[in-house]
């Protein structure tokens, strides 16, 4: 059963605007406020009191006649953050036996590639994967499904380099670390982390939750054998289908599990 946050409706759509803030989704400007009030299906008083606290915080200037743009943000942090899972003493999980669950979980799940381009690499993103200013990534757009129903929305950036070997066909019929190890790279390990965000208009309507519902947020950072970026992702997942597990021992590698409505043990991804 989806459940919403009990957040006042304006300070719901101020946690999404803020997260595609962060993610430089709004370089060029925010939506108008007639946009925005047909995106959330919400009145224009409620919208402005959304944006009247984003530019009290000093995220963006709101200009009469000229729109809304974003305010560069050193250290910005996302807002309405719920936590984030870690693994202590800066122990790292492990990608031992994870290509043996991405098949099994390829047989119980199904993918829909939403969409795949080749664009140049937006700062983060850059700077995650340690691309030079202007280097191409490929970056796809996936939902995943059980016999539930949608499951995650999974975005990832692959470097051209790796991945002008596969597109769209490639991806909606394989795991995208299958087919970088296919492409040749050798996966070392990964960083992750896992927090909360709201669902914005895209999001709710490929996992078919109500906008402004809770989804888990999973960003991932794989690296090869060489100590080099080859991915970065980020899934956002409904909480009701999805549960993560994580065995810690206090000494050796770190054994991670993903279920799914309680009987898939795969990684997703």
């Amino acid at each position: 059963m989806n459940q919403n946050l009990p957040l006042p409706k304006y300070h719901q759509i101020y946690l999404v605007l803020c997260e595609k803030l962060q993610e430089g989704k709004f370089d060029a400007g925010l939506p108008g406020e007639l946009a925005l009030m047909q995106q959330f299906s919400v009145a224009r008083v409620t919208v402005r009191r959304a944006l009247s606290q984003m530019a009290e915080e000093g995220l963006i200037k709101r200009e009469p006649g000229r729109g809304t743009r974003p305010l560069q943000q050193k250290g910005f942090e996302k807002p309405g953050k719920l936590g984030q899972v870690s693994n202590p003493e800066g122990q790292q999980a492990r990608l031992t036996g994870l290509l043996e669950n991405l098949v099994t979980m390829g047989l119980r799940t199904s993918v829909k590639v939403i969409s795949v381009q080749y664009l140049k690499a937006p700062k983060d993103v850059g700077d995650k994967l340690q691309l030079t200013l202007g280097a191409m990534v490929q970056k796809a757009e996936r939902v995943r499904s059980t016999r539930e129903g949608p499951v995650s929305h999974i975005t990832t950036w692959v470097p051209e380099a790796i991945a002008h070997g596969f597109g769209r066909r490639e991806l909606s019929q394989k795991p995208i670390l299958v087919l970088l190890e296919e492409a040749g790279v050798k996966v070392g390990r990964a960083e992750q982390s896992i927090s909360a965000r709201l669902a914005d208009a895209d999001t709710a309507r490929h996992l078919d939750v109500p906008v402004g519902s809770a989804l888990l947020a999973v960003r991932r950072l794989i690296y090869d054998d060489q100590e080099k970026p080859v991915q970065w992702l980020l899934g956002l997942y409904r909480p009701d289908r999805y549960e993560y597990q994580m065995q810690l021992s206090r000494v050796g590698s770190i054994d991670a599990q993903i279920w799914v409505d309680k009987e898939l043990s795969a990684n997703f991804h």
